[in-house]
């Protein structure tokens, strides 16, 4: 069984196509430079670009998977959340491309897709049911999962996410876009440079205490722009280690909130996904403080924590594997409450339309072509 996934929920263009061993036979990626001068994503130049690199993203990935259009069994899709208009983009190629060539449709929630990346791991390996930390751009939540399709959203993101928070801290510091990258390299070589102590005579920044599992990191911002105003940095140096306290202010929340969840409940595993999870001092972190509480820490590799479209190809296999599919109907949404944790999916019985043969005329997901007419 193989599987096209398609993502357009942000700035990349990603196409994959993953078989049912969920081996990753390709995955594409294009980066969209437009929002490079901007110091962020520019949600009208994203769909634009979207609409310009989908088609060869596509065309790349089914090339590199020595796989043709006809050898697929089903197009999966992020239907939400995130930029409504570069969803629309992704949403309305897969509905058009399923319906042409009769395959089943999959509409897949953006979260559940980076929670399920784990399987480029040796997924044999982990128990269930295990805590979800994800942290990208757009999103910081803590998702309890016993079981595919079966999630307790423990907490989120109240305003700010970690990825938003890194990019607009990194414009503040004057390193560019995107600005997680940039700051984890700086915050390094202030650790390497300073005492490798977080002592009472290093710079430190407030950590929101949100809620029992909630997030929040609209006053992390705020506290670096107030400390760049009173004491804008003389040197690298102090640059340096500004980036090193904001990084550790954001790993301290994002650890507290998970030490707090395997707390209460008895999970033996806690996967870290999204881009932030690339950040290599969230990871060592998180795995020594879980370490002394017995439980282990597993995160995908780093280029399927960003958005790519082989997590959006695996919960399509899945849920195809259970018998479920999405209707033509599905559109695309910006929030996470609109799309719900694969709700969209359904019986395929509902919605399935002949794979192979003639077109028959009584089908109504798709109809009999017109006869064709000369001029």
């Amino acid at each position: 069984m193989k599987i096209l996934g398609i993502d357009t929920s942000c700035d990349d263009t990603a196409a994959a196509v993953t078989d049912e061993t969920f081996t990753v036979l390709s995955n594409v990626v294009a980066s969209q430079e437009e929002h490079l001068a901007f110091g962020g994503v520019v949600p009208e130049l994203a769909s634009r670009a979207h609409l310009r690199a989908l088609m060869p993203v596509v065309q790349a990935a089914l090339e590199r998977a020595d796989t043709t259009l006809d050898d697929l069994d089903g197009v999966a899709v992020t239907h939400g959340p995130g930029l409504l208009g570069s969803l629309l983009v992704g949403v309305s190629f897969a509905k058009s491309l399923a319906y042409a060539r009769r395959l089943p449709l999959i509409g897949v929630n953006h979260l559940e897709g980076h929670i399920w990346s784990v399987l480029a791991t040796d997924a044999t390996l982990l128990s269930m049911p295990f805590l979800a930390l994800i942290v990208s751009g757009g999103h910081s939540e803590v998702v309890l999962v016993k079981k595919f399709g079966d999630y307790h959203h423990l907490g989120g993101t109240r305003d700010d996410a970690a990825g938003e928070a890194f990019d607009k801290v990194a414009k503040m510091l004057g390193l560019g876009y995107p600005g997680g990258p940039a700051i984890e390299a700086i915050a390094g070589r202030a650790r390497i440079t300073g005492d490798g102590n977080r002592g009472n005579d290093r710079l430190r920044f407030p950590v929101a205490r949100a809620g029992q599992f909630d997030l929040s990191f609209s006053g992390l911002k705020t506290a670096v722009r107030y400390h760049l105003d009173r004491q804008p940095p003389a040197n690298d140096g102090e640059r340096d280690e500004i980036a090193r306290a904001f990084e550790d202010a954001v790993v301290d929340a994002l650890l507290g909130r998970i030490v707090r969840a395997v707390e209460v409940h008895p999970v033996q595993h806690v996967i870290v996904c999204g881009g932030v999870a690339c950040n290599d001092r969230l990871h060592e972190r998180l795995t020594q403080e879980l370490e002394r509480h017995g439980r282990a820490v597993v995160r995908p590799p780093k280029s399927m924590c960003t958005d790519n479209g082989a997590m959006i190809a695996y919960v399509g296999s899945l849920h195809l594997l259970s018998g479920r599919q999405s209707p033509f109907s599905i559109g695309a949404h910006a929030t996470l409450e609109a799309v719900g944790w694969g709700k969209v999916c359904a019986p395929a019985t509902a919605f399935a339309a002949p794979r192979v043969g003639s077109p028959d005329p009584a089908d109504p997901v798709r109809p009999a072509p017109r006869p064709a007419t000369t001029r």
